[in-house]
């Protein structure tokens, strides 16, 4: 990165912003490729991108994006307009795709503060053979001198030698209004002039210190922003050229009499005397509404956690010991209302931490198009329940998974066309990626119509690796589909670039279990397999019940809870290994006694004068011992210190919260305990 830019907050807009772009992109030409055709309407919008890129990566001075942005640019510029046939619509795929994978590594390494010094020339090469290729095979431009001149990228764009005051014919006056809640209305007005200094040098705006006053912002939202300009383009082309700005409410655009004078102030001649840095602010408009604004994560997490601070306040006071004896009519009325508000302003946080996973499924559509290629499979991505919200910082864990199962499904769920078509499948196979709400959790499916998980297969790698805990003839199917995650398990015979089906399973099983979720397998051999994660709607939040175990206090989770009951002691089973089990309506149960496992003294250890609470966790359900329960209540969850953590391996512990009275309540992870008892 350039040393001349410092200005952080600059950065993180340009960093958003061309990663929108990029993503809007793959999907324009995933969508032409599918149709086998780039329409005019997708050209038109791939070279708005490709423009915007551009323009956005010079002012950022990341020369690479900015080369191979304009190179991507000339090449739509020109099917815009000779319209060349016989366009081999995989190909032009495959040489975007190649220019976008470079523009987010670039990307990459910017948000890394790494070197961005990445070389685009190869690139760019194959872009400039295409746009020849196109030029020969095309009847219509048959007849041009050069077929090597480089095409012009823009129809505002003319020679330097015309940027002499003397050979302007025209004299504009725009007068510009920005949407209202755009922000940065100064650093738009930049951009305006920045572009405009590309068809002259000719050129004076009001207010001219845009750049080193921000109170400019107030001027420009209430006067507009003005600008005074000579050109060789016509009214029509100048008309066209602001109305391709961004944000743009409202634009008067008057040619002028040379007669009239030009304004007082003077400003920016050529882009060349200028070494100010600043970026492109370029979402697409017709996506941008003025009632919408972006927000930094980091500032999110920050209200978060003030949210979950204060909701851990009002209990503390509400809560208080010191109260709970008195009787305060009053006061008791005014902690209902302010249990009330609090309730509302965190319930509103959440919602607006929510994010669709669209973003994350559509990136699969890509992954799927370039496996297809490589591994010569046809093979179809459905994508059910996009709209389903999850909160941002579990989509930034959940997206990796998500990829490597999606790659999982395509290279070795489903079968090559040939092994599809002897079976008396379809040729063509096909993978469902679905998300849905399910209580508290959004359930993810990955479901592929493939040659399903061979049961003697994984038995026998089992075998061989010493993975079986408890002989195979009392294992049942989902018991032998869960070996696949264990560490190192595969069933592939060889190794391609892909993940095999196994290969860094237990790399996905950790990723979702560190946000509290889970992850399961079915399989049919012959018809397919479907991999279920559980994930939590939040990280921040839960319901709980806590419940004492001598003068400690543990929190379960509401959603885990079946039931709780006070056993009678002619109920408990006690198997010759000293394991306690509990019958209930026919059913045996096994027993854990959480004073035990977490060495809890002064306990209640008579099981009927304690009580039993029944949790499940995938289909498993154990019942946790414990002295009683305290009460219902909503929960900040707060991470384990890393020093405990450090100090020893903390079994069945999801994180700890804190009481109204000042107290650490230890949540526990339901599925974590299930596992202490070997289920």
């Amino acid at each position: 990165m350039s040393d001349q830019y410092t200005n952080e907050p600059m950065l993180d807009i340009y960093i958003f912003e061309i990663s929108h772009l990029v993503e809007q992109l793959e999907g324009i030409v995933l969508n032409c490729e599918k149709s086998g055709l780039y329409s005019s309407e997708a050209i038109n919008e791939i070279f708005r991108v490709m423009h915007t890129i551009k323009g956005s990566s010079a002012m950022m001075l990341f020369n690479g994006i900015a080369n191979l942005a304009h190179s991507i640019e000339d090449l739509f510029f020109f099917m815009r307009e000779k319209k060349p046939t016989n366009i081999d619509c995989s190909a032009l795929t495959d040489l975007v795709f190649e220019s976008v994978d470079f523009i987010k590594l670039e990307l990459e390494k910017i948000k890394n503060g790494d070197n961005v010094d990445g070389d685009a020339a190869t690139v760019v090469a194959k872009i400039k053979t295409y746009i020849s290729l196109l030029r020969s095979n095309n009847a219509m431009i048959s007849n041009e001198k050069d077929t090597d001149q480089e095409v012009s990228t823009a129809q505002y764009c003319i020679s330097q030698s015309s940027l002499d005051k003397q050979c302007y014919k025209y004299y504009f006056k725009a007068e510009i209004f920005f949407d209202d809640g755009c922000e940065m209305e100064n650093i738009r007005a930049y951009t305006i002039v920045h572009n405009l200094s590309r068809i002259t040098n000719d050129i004076k705006y009001v207010p001219t210190d845009i750049i080193e006053n921000d109170k400019t912002i107030e001027q420009i939202r209430k006067q507009g922003f003005v600008i005074y300009f000579r050109a060789n383009q016509t009214y029509k082309e100048m008309h066209e050229f602001f109305m391709d700005s961004l944000f743009l409410k409202d634009l008067v655009l008057r040619e002028l009499q040379e007669d009239e004078e030009w304004p007082e102030e003077d400003i920016i001649q050529e882009e060349t005397n200028s070494n100010i840095a600043l970026p492109n602010v370029s979402l697409n408009q017709g996506a941008t509404s003025q009632g919408l604004i972006s927000v930094p994560v980091a500032k999110m997490d920050k209200l978060m956690d003030l949210v979950g601070e204060m909701v851990i306040a009002e209990a503390m006071v509400t809560q208080n010991p010191d109260i709970k004896a008195l009787n305060l009519d009053n006061f008791n009325k005014a902690a209902r209302q302010l249990r009330k508000i609090t309730s509302e302003l965190q319930d509103m946080v959440m919602d607006i931490r929510m994010v669709p996973l669209s973003a994350t499924f559509h990136k699969m559509h890509r992954i799927a198009r370039d496996m297809n290629k490589k591994l010569k499979k046809e093979v179809y991505l459905e994508i059910i329940g996009e709209e389903t919200e999850v909160d941002k910082n579990i989509i930034e864990h959940i997206s990796d998974p998500i990829m490597h199962l999606v790659r999982n499904a395509i290279d070795h769920g489903i079968e090559t066309s040939e092994d599809r078509e002897a079976s008396g499948k379809s040729k063509l196979g096909k993978v469902t990626l679905e998300a849905k709400n399910a209580g508290n959790d959004v359930v993810i499916l990955i479901k592929d119509d493939g040659k399903g998980l061979n049961k003697q297969k994984i038995l026998e790698k089992a075998r061989q690796n010493g993975l079986l805990n408890k002989p195979e003839d009392e294992m049942n199917d989902k018991e032998i589909f869960n070996l696949i995650f264990l560490p190192g398990f595969s069933t592939n015979d060889s190794v391609t670039e892909f993940s095999g089906r196994g290969v860094g399973m237990d790399v996905v099983v950790k990723n979702i279990e560190r946000v509290g979720g889970s992850v399961s397998v079915e399989s049919v051999i012959g018809m397919g397999t479907t991999m279920m994660m559980k994930i939590p709607l939040t990280l921040a939040i839960v319901d709980g019940m806590n419940i004492s175990v001598g003068k400690s206090c543990y929190t379960i989770p509401t959603i885990a809870i079946k039931q709780s009951f006070r056993p009678k002691e002619t109920d408990i089973i006690t198997d010759p290994d000293g394991n306690e089990m509990i019958m209930v309506r026919g059913a045996c149960y096994p027993i854990l006694r959480l004073h035990q496992l977490y060495k809890v003294k002064d306990v209640q250890e008579l099981i009927h004068e304690g009580i039993l609470i029944m949790v499940e966790n995938e289909g498993k359900i154990i019942c946790l011992f414990a002295d009683e329960l305290i009460g219902e209540q909503q929960v900040v969850v707060k991470t384990l210190p890393d020093y405990i953590k450090k100090i020893r391996k903390i079994r069945g512990l999801s994180g700890c919260t804190l009481l109204g009275d000042g107290s650490i309540s230890l949540i526990l992870d339901v599925g974590g305990l299930i596992k202490v008892n070997n289920l």
